[in-house]
């Protein structure tokens, strides 16, 4: 997974803000992970690298399947 740059210059369509890099946990299926994603500082709204969604949700279907 590419790490976003700490200055992605995204801004968030609802609020025309700069998106800020922040710590987030996602929960997913019982399986929790941290990671720092663009997020907008005014309405919460974040932005979810393709990259992310693909290879985190992948690898724990993976984990659960072996299970």
């Amino acid at each position: 997974m590419k790490p976003v740059e700490k200055d992605s210059g995204l801004l968030c369509l609802k609020c025309n803000l700069p998106l800020e890099m922040r710590k987030i946990r996602f929960v997913y299926l019982g399986y929790s992970f941290d990671t720092e994603l663009p997020r907008c500082p005014g309405c919460g709204q974040l932005f979810l690298p393709e990259d992310l969604v693909k290879d985190k949700v992948a690898e724990v279907e993976s984990s659960l399947e072996d299970k």
